[in-house]
C-alpha cells in the first residue's frame, strides 16, 4: 500500500482506538455473543496500512489546516478506516473467504465458534456470515456517527457528509458489478469492466479522503472539484495496477500466491484486453486451466504477455495517472495538494509489478 509521510499516524490511531472502543463497550452491555463480535471487530482494524485517514491528514494539511486548531481532523480520518474495514468485512462474505492476513477473518471466527457449540457446516457458515454482515453494518454505521457528530459548522459537516454518501453509495454499485459481471454467461464490454473498477475503488479510497481534508481546512468548490477529478483518475489507475499485481505480482505484492486472479479466472480489465486481441484463443485455454498449480499460471501469464494485453494496460495506467497530474495543474490547488498528487502518481506507479 502507499505509504504517506509525515502523517499524524498516533493521533489518527487513537481515534480510530476510540472509535472501536466504543463499539466495544455497547457490545458489552448487549450480552450473549455480541462482546465477542465487537473483539473481533477490533481486530478488523488491526494490520492495516491506515491509508485513507493518512491521505485525509495529508490533504488537509496540504491546504493549510493546522491539526491544533482543527482536533476533529482525526475522528473523520478514523471514519475512513471504519468504512474502509467495513468494506474489506463485506467483501470477504461476496468472496466466501475465511481467512485474511493469515487468520481467521470474523467469518472464520464465528464458523469456529459455531462449530464448537455443536453446529453443522451449514450452521456455521450462516453464523460466520451473519457475524461478518453485522459488523460490517456496524463499522459503516459508526463512519457515519463519526462525521454526523463532528464539531464543525453545518455547512462543512454537511459537505462532509454528502462525500461520505457517495463513497458507499459509488463503492456499492462497483462491487455489485464486479459480481455481475462475474457471474454472466457473457462478458461485459471493456468499459464496463473499467468503470467498475473505478467504483469499487477510487471514491472512498482517494477522492473522498483527499476532498475531506481539503473541505476541512476550507478549500473552496473550484479547489475540491479539482481534486475529484485527480481522485478519480488516481483511484482506476490504483485498481488497474491490483488487476497487474493479481495477475503478475509476486506473493510479496500480493499477500498471496502469485497469479492469484488467473487461478480463480477473475475476469478483469487485463484479461478483457487480451479478449479484444487476436490471441484470445490461446489466452482463453491457458486461463481455463490455470487453477491447475504454478506451471498452467506461469502459461497463462506468458500467454497474457504475447498478446500484448499487459503492454496495453500498462499505456492505460500510464495515460490516467497523466491525467490525475493535469488535473492537479488546476491553478485553485494550492503547490503543497499539488506537490501531495504528485506523490500519489508517483506511488501508484512505484506498485507496477
Amino acid at each position: 500500500m502507499i505509504a504517506l509521510a509525515p502523517a499524524p499516524a498516533a493521533a489518527i490511531d487513537d481515534a480510530i482506538d476510540d472509535a472501536v472502543g466504543r463499539i466495544r463497550e455497547r457490545a458489552l452491555t448487549l450480552g450473549g455473543g455480541f462482546p465477542t463480535l465487537g473483539d473481533a471487530i477490533a481486530r478488523a482494524t488491526e494490520g492495516g496500512k491506515r491509508f485513507r485517514p493518512a491521505l485525509v491528514a495529508a490533504s488537509f494539511q496540504a491546504f493549510g489546516g493546522d491539526p491544533l486548531d482543527t482536533p476533529v481532523l482525526y475522528p473523520i480520518a478514523a471514519a475512513f478506516e471504519l468504512l474502509h474495514t467495513a468494506f474489506v468485512v463485506h467483501d470477504d462474505v461476496i468472496d466466501h473467504d475465511t481467512v485474511r492476513r493469515g487468520i481467521p477473518n470474523i467469518a472464520g471466527e464465528f464458523r469456529e465458534r459455531a462449530r464448537l457449540r455443536g453446529a453443522d457446516a451449514s450452521g456455521a457458515a450462516l453464523l460466520g456470515d451473519a457475524a461478518a454482515i453485522l459488523a460490517g453494518d456496524l463499522l459503516l454505521h459508526e463512519a457515519c456517527r463519526l462525521v454526523a457528530l463532528a464539531d464543525v459548522a453545518p455547512v462543512r459537516r454537511e459537505a462532509l457528509l454528502a462525500l461520505l454518501d457517495d463513497a458507499v453509495f459509488v463503492s456499492a454499485a462497483g462491487e455489485l458489478a464486479d459480481v455481475e459481471h462475474a457471474v454472466s454467461p457473457e462478458w461485459a464490454e471493456p468499459d464496463a469492466l473499467l468503470n467498475a473498477a473505478h467504483d469499487k475503488t477510487a471514491v472512498y479510497s482517494f477522492t473522498a479522503p483527499l476532498c475531506a481534508g481539503a473541505v476541512l481546512a476550507g478549500a473552496d468548490h473550484a479547489a475540491i472539484a479539482a481534486l475529484e477529478r485527480a481522485g478519480s483518475r488516481l483511484g482506476l489507475a490504483f485498481q488497474l495496477v491490483d488487476d497487474l499485481i493479481g495477475a503478475f505480482g509476486s506473493s510479496d505484492q500480493a499477500g498471496r500466491e502469485s497469479g492469484g486472479d488467473l487461478r480463480e479466472a477473475k475476469r478483469t480489465p487485463l484479461v478483457s484486453l487480451a479478449r479484444d486481441s487476436g490471441a484470445w484463443p490461446q489466452v482463453s485455454e491457458a486461463l481455463a486451466v490455470a487453477h491447475t498449480g504454478p506451471v498452467a499460471v506461469r502459461e497463462a501469464q506468458r500467454a497474457l504477455d504475447e498478446s500484448g494485453a499487459r503492454l496495453r494496460l500498462l499505456a492505460l495506467i500510464a495515460g490516467t495517472l497523466a491525467e490525475a497530474r493535469d488535473a492537479a495543474e488546476d491553478p485553485s490547488l494550492p503547490p503543497a495538494a499539488r506537490g501531495l498528487v504528485d506523490t500519489l502518481v508517483a506511488a501508484v506507479s512505484e506498485r507496477v509489478p
